[in-house]
C-alpha cells in the first residue's frame, strides 16, 4: 500500500524554553510570529540567534521556531555539524538524553546548554486518520520514495502520529538537496 504526502525541507532552527528565551531577549520578551508553519500551532519567528561551537565556529541568523518549549533544542543538518566541527547525534525530535551541548547567542545575552543540538531524524507527520488507513503506527517506520531527476528512497522514516498532526514528510536541507527538491514535491509512502 502506498499513498502520496508533501514533502517539506526544514532548515536549521531553533525550538526554545521561557527561561533561554529571557536570557537571549530580554525578560517577558515575545517572539513575533512571521508565517504559520504546516503543524498546527507552530510558527517561524522574526527572531534568530547564533550558534557557538567550542571550536569557536558561528552559524548566525538561525530562526526560532515557536511557541515556546519546556527546553530548548537545537536542530541541524549534518553538514552544519562538521562545519562547527561538533558530534551532533540523530536524534527524534524532543528526545535531548546525550544530545550535543551548544552555546547560543542573543541580543541581550549567551546561553549555554549542557544538551539540546541534535541532527533530527527525518520524519513524517501523521493523522490517526492516515495511519489507520496504510496500517502504521506512532515510532514504526516507512520508505519514502521521491520521483525527479534526483529521485530517490529514503529508508528509515519515523511515524509521528499526533493528535493535531498534518500529514507531512520532514526531511532537513542535506536530505532535500540530495533529491533536488524544489517548490511542492511528494513523497510516496511506501509500507513493506
Amino acid at each position: 500500500m502506498s499513498k502520496k504526502i508533501l514533502v517539506e525541507v526544514s532548515a536549521r532552527h531553533i525550538h526554545i524554553s521561557r527561561k533561554d528565551l529571557d536570557i537571549l531577549f530580554g525578560e517577558g520578551f515575545s517572539l513575533t510570529k512571521i508565517k504559520d508553519l504546516s503543524q498546527l500551532g507552530e510558527f517561524a519567528a522574526k527572531e534568530t540567534v547564533s550558534i557557538i561551537s567550542k571550536n569557536g565556529k558561528v552559524i548566525d541568523n538561525v530562526r526560532i521556531l515557536g511557541p515556546e518549549r519546556e527546553k530548548t533544542q537545537v536542530e541541524i543538518s549534518l553538514t552544519d555539524s562538521y562545519f562547527l566541527k561538533e558530534n551532533v547525534p540523530l536524534k527524534q525530535s524532543g528526545d535531548l538524553l546525550d544530545s550535543a551541548p551548544v552555546k547560543l547567542s542573543g541580543p541581550e545575552g549567551e546561553v549555554y546548554l549542557n544538551s539540546g543540538m541534535i541532527v533530527a531524524k527525518r520524519h513524517f507527520h501523521c493523522t490517526k486518520e492516515t495511519a489507520k488507513e496504510l496500517n502504521i503506527e506512532d515510532n514504526s517506520y516507512v520508505m519514502v520514495k521521491i520521483e525527479g531527476e534526483r529521485g530517490l528512497i529514503f529508508d528509515n522514516v519515523l511515524v509521528r502520529i499526533t493528535n493535531n498532526a498534518v500529514d507531512r514528510i520532514h526531511l532537513d536541507t542535506d536530505e532535500g538537496n540530495a533529491c533536488a527538491i524544489k517548490g511542492d514535491v511528494f513523497g510516496e509512502i511506501i509500507i513493506n
